[in-house]
C-alpha cells in the first residue's frame, strides 16, 4: 500500500467513523505529522476524499464536510431506484444459501455486540443483498450510497429503538427475497428506504443543537 493510499485509507475511517467530526478543520502539515507522510501524497489523498464529497477546501486548508439534511433526502431517493432494482433480480437469481448468509450476519448481532459492528452489519446488509443481484453496477450504486450515509448513521445506531426497526424490517426483506416474491421484497425494501430516511433526517434536524454542541455541523440544504 502506497504513503498516498495508506493516508487515504486511514482518514477515510477517521471520518467516517466520525473521529474527526462533522466540519471540523484540517491542515496538511497535521495530517503530514499524524501520518508520518509528506505533503504530496498527503495532498492527493485529500483530493481522492474531495471527489468522494468527504472533505472540501477552505481557503489555504480543508474541512470535513458537514452532515446535509438535503443531501441525505436526495440519497434515499437514489437508494430506493438501486435498490429495488437490485432486490429484484437478487429474488431471481440467488441461491437461498447465499441468503442465509446474509441473515446470519443479522443474527451475529445481540446486546453485547459493539455499536461499530451494529454499524457494519447494518450497511453489509444492504451492499451484499444488492451484490448477490449479479449486477454490478447496481452492486457499486449500493456501496457508494451506503458508504456517503455512513456517518449519519453512526448518529442513528444511538437509537435502540430504531435499531430493532431496522433489524426487524431486514429480516423481512430477506424473508421475502427466500421466498423469490420479487414484488413484495421490492415493496418492504422501499418502505425500510422511505422510513429510515424520515426518521433520520428528522432525528438530526431535531438534534442540530445537540450536534454543534459536540462539535458536528449539520447543515439543511
Amino acid at each position: 500500500m502506497s504513503q498516498m493510499q495508506n493516508v487515504e485509507r486511514q482518514l477515510r475511517e477517521m471520518i467516517l467513523g466520525l473521529e474527526i467530526g462533522p466540519g471540523e478543520k484540517l491542515t496538511e502539515r497535521w495530517i503530514e505529522g499524524r501520518f508520518g507522510a509528506s505533503r504530496t501524497p498527503v495532498r492527493a489523498a485529500l483530493l481522492r476524499l474531495e471527489t468522494e464529497g468527504l472533505v472540501g477546501r477552505d481557503g489555504r486548508g480543508w474541512t470535513v464536510s458537514p452532515i446535509n439534511l438535503a443531501e441525505l433526502e436526495q440519497i434515499a431517493v437514489y437508494r430506493e431506484a438501486v435498490e429495488v432494482a437490485a432486490v429484484r433480480l437478487t429474488c431471481l437469481h440467488a441461491e437461498r444459501s447465499a441468503i442465509d448468509v446474509i441473515e446470519a450476519m443479522l443474527d451475529s448481532c445481540d446486546d453485547n455486540t459493539p455499536r461499530e459492528e451494529w454499524h457494519r452489519v447494518g450497511m453489509d446488509f444492504h451492499i451484499e443483498l444488492a451484490r448477490l443481484s449479479g449486477n454490478e453496477f447496481l452492486f457499486r450504486a449500493v456501496r457508494d450510497a451506503m458508504t456517503r450515509l455512513s456517518r449519519a448513521r453512526w448518529l442513528e445506531v444511538r437509537d435502540e429503538a430504531a435499531l430493532g426497526r431496522a433489524w426487524a424490517e431486514h429480516r423481512a426483506i430477506l424473508a421475502a427475497a427466500r421466498l423469490g416474491d420479487a414484488d413484495e421484497a421490492a415493496r418492504l425494501l422501499s418502505a425500510h428506504i422511505v422510513g429510515s430516511r424520515d426518521r433520520l433526517v428528522t432525528s438530526l434536524a431535531n438534534d442540530r443543537r445537540g450536534l454543534r454542541a459536540r462539535g458536528f455541523a449539520v447543515v439543511a440544504a
